[in-house]
């Protein structure tokens, strides 16, 4: 059975100032996802199913579509919107910003029944990441609990431009995940790598602190334990207007409770993406380059 690749394009990209997810930073007029799906496609992931909002929806449909990729991997959309909840909840008044990436996940769970692999729409994760987490949720079928991530340096995913989210990751000796950290607000200083937390204080960040950058591979199983866990983050945070629901908390949550383990993966890809507007040269040049080397 061919892994699925969730696309997570649902975010409005008020940072960026636009709709990131649709801009064109290849020297042909390509996405960063055209770069993903590609890249998927050769890694051997059979569907490609994307997040989106109705807001955008016609605009995205018009662009991709199975004829973009050859028809060589199938296309299904999905939609994240606020009012998506379980019986009983409803939106607290007030409240403008989506509920996070674990409950834009939670958005395909009648559309994938097989082992997938999340990304961000926005990002850039190289050919070998998607080959590494490809072959690796081959060998999950027909198991449960046994999720995979692929991890980066935290000194090659900061943008120059402003702050950046990582999960900073902490790690056993077998490679296997103990627990995420969601740091919000990473960036590089005289000091060297530092985070600043709720209360204002900064606090340093190894250059080699392995991160998530949302690569993420799970079994189906998934959607059933975090819909359950969302109904708990719902019943303790879902009156606050900003809280999300991370998938950091979800993982740290299985991990802790013994539910499931999530390897480590390891890659020679670089990362890079359009965190802000500013990024957008960097990445139309390293693109550039890319072609040019004949990767791509």
């Amino acid at each position: 059975m061919k892994p699925t690749l969730l696309v997570l394009a649902a975010g409005m990209g008020s940072r960026y100032g636009g709709l990131k997810q649709l801009d064109k930073v290849g020297p042909n007029g390509e996405t960063i996802m055209d770069y993903s799906i590609r890249d998927a496609i050769r890694a051997g992931f059979g569907k490609a199913v994307f997040v989106i909002r109705h807001s955008f929806e016609n605009e995205f449909r018009q662009i991709f579509t199975e004829q973009r990729f050859d028809n060589k991997i199938e296309i299904q959309y999905v939609f994240q919107e606020l009012d998506k909840l379980p019986a009983g909840f409803s939106v607290p008044e007030g409240r403008e910003k989506p509920w996070g990436t674990n409950h834009a996940i939670l958005m395909a769970k009648d559309a994938i029944h097989e082992p997938f692999a999340i990304i961000n729409a926005d990002d850039f994760y190289g050919q070998d990441a998607f080959k590494v987490m490809g072959d690796h949720l081959r060998t999950l079928a027909n198991s449960s609990g046994k999720y995979c991530m692929v991890g980066y340096r935290l000194e090659n995913t900061l943008s120059e431009n402003g702050s950046v989210s990582r999960g900073v990751c902490n790690i056993d000796s077998n490679g296997n995940l103990v627990s995420m950290t969601e740091r919000t607000a990473i960036s590089r200083t005289a000091n060297g790598i530092e985070y600043t937390d709720s209360d204002s204080s900064t606090h340093p960040l190894p250059n080699d602190a392995i991160v998530s950058m949302n690569l993420f591979g799970f079994t189906p199983d998934y959607f059933e334990k975090s819909e359950k866990l969302f109904v708990e983050f719902l019943k303790t945070s879902g009156q606050e207007l900003k809280s999300e629901y991370y998938i950091p908390f979800a993982v740290n949550t299985f991990i802790n409770n013994g539910s499931a383990t999530m390897q480590v993966l390891t890659t020679t890809a670089r990362w890079f993406g359009v965190t802000y507007k500013e990024d957008r040269p960097m990445v139309v040049r390293r693109l550039q380059e890319l072609h040019q080397q004949g990767i791509y």
